[in-house]
């Protein structure tokens, strides 16, 4: 999940090689030939040994041995690569049937992509989860299947918290104030990490923003990216984590998640958001970690309750080749709720339909990975439905940071933010 969202949530390749992957047996004639399918996936791993390639190895094969007139190669390529690398494609007319990737909706703009009701079966059309299908969706149409998703929690470092005197969760930006002051009197390197680098900035902003009331988007799915609430949000960081020295060494417009997670899992970090594989990381090291919702802005108050921020990736299926009615039959086995929680669990993910995520023998989730999902069904995603989102969460992610710098005033950057995104949106 390129965070993904989560992100996306899966870390980015970096086996940097394309890993061609095929569906064992079949052939490519016979009775009910259907040829051979291209499927084109990120690569969620980052060593050979966390490779996807024996899931696909895995799922392809099964799908080939039930459907023998029908073959799929994989094709593997690294986070950084595979939106360059699939408009690539298609512009040279030479689409993938499907790819598995962070956005989809600028080629559904374009007219590339068959809908779900084309493709899937009304039982696994229905079967996603709300919140996923809305974003997958243009208009009411379904075009971004989910396939793995994420949530966000705030995670603290029991320990830490301890050691500081801090007895209970934050529920307000007060408290988180204040235990981000204790923590850094106890010497805390990272009292909270806030990073609001390039690499995932528009994932941090947008906790922010939520927790108190604003958000990237308004009820009627406009960008509402300088509204008074998101900047009232960012002059309270400043103000009052920024300027006491409450967010560690690395200023937040340097500091990168990957950054952020690994202070964490060094114990240097009181309090980060993250997601599922960031918990089951720092278990496995033998610290204690605590996830509960952002906490809210004082002006919200402790009882009330605000989106979490969620993350899917998304598999398309293309038409330039004409091949639905094959896509469509591997897209049922392969949403299937085995195949779909064997790839969410090897990842710490979530999976992304009801009957996969329902109970923790259906989807292999623990009491933790249940308050994620917890989180999700009430989340609120990037608008990754409107085509212009893929340049204006760069534009976010290259320019947020700034939003915090001490001698800069948060409305500036929101409204140039907002500019770009506005000429964005007339180029769609």
């Amino acid at each position: 999940m390129r965070r993904k969202l989560f992100g996306p949530a899966a870390s980015a390749a970096v086996l940097g090689l394309l890993v061609p992957l095929s569906g064992c047996g079949g052939s490519d004639g016979g009775s009910g030939d259907g040829g051979t399918l291209r499927l084109v996936a990120a690569e969620y791993g980052d060593t050979p040994a966390t490779s996807s390639k024996a899931y696909w190895d895995k799922v392809t094969g099964d799908f080939t041995a039930a459907n023998p007139g029908i073959k799929v190669e994989v094709q593997l390529l690294p986070w950084a690569d595979i939106d360059r690398e699939v408009s690539r494609m298609v512009k040279a007319g030479k689409a993938p049937d499907m790819a598995l990737m962070g956005s989809y909706s600028d080629f559904a703009a374009q007219g590339q992509l068959y809908a779900a009701d084309e493709l899937l079966s009304i039982t696994a059309e229905a079967n996603f989860l709300q919140p996923l299908a809305e974003a997958g969706s243009v208009g009411s149409t379904l075009y971004g299947l989910p396939f793995v998703a994420s949530s966000r929690l705030l995670f603290y470092n029991d320990s830490l918290f301890s050691k500081a005197g801090i007895t209970a969760a934050p529920k307000t930006w007060t408290d988180l104030r204040n235990d981000a002051k204790a923590l850094k009197d106890k010497g805390v390197k990272y009292p909270y990490a806030m990073p609001l680098g390039p690499e995932e900035a528009h994932a941090e902003a947008l906790i922010w923003e939520l927790s108190n009331g604003g958000g990237y988007a308004d009820n009627s799915g406009n960008y509402s990216l300088a509204s008074e609430q998101n900047v009232e949000t960012f002059r309270w960081i400043k103000e009052h984590m920024i300027a006491p020295g409450l967010v560690g060494p690395t200023p937040p417009a340097k500091l990168n998640r990957a950054d952020a997670f690994a202070a964490f899992l060094r114990g240097e970090v009181g309090m980060v958001n993250g997601y599922p594989s960031l918990l089951h990381e720092a278990n496995a090291k033998g610290i204690n970690v605590k996830a509960v919702p952002m906490p809210v802005s004082d002006d919200l108050g402790a009882g009330e309750s605000t989106p979490t921020v969620g993350v899917a990736d998304w598999m398309m299926a293309f038409k330039q080749n004409g091949k639905g009615k094959q896509i469509g039959t591997f897209l049922d086995f392969l949403y299937q709720d085995k195949n779909l929680t064997d790839f969410a669990n090897r990842y710490h993910l979530l999976p992304s339909t009801v009957t996969a995520s329902r109970t923790p023998a259906g989807g292999g989730l623990g009491n933790t990975d249940e308050a994620f999902l917890t989180a999700l069904r009430g989340a609120q995603l990037y608008p990754v439905n409107d085509p212009s989102w893929v340049t204006v969460s760069d534009t976010i992610k290259r320019s947020i940071g700034r939003a915090v710098e001490p001698s800069v005033d948060p409305k500036t950057v929101l409204d140039e933010i907002a500019a770009k995104a506005t000429q964005a949106g007339k180029k769609h």
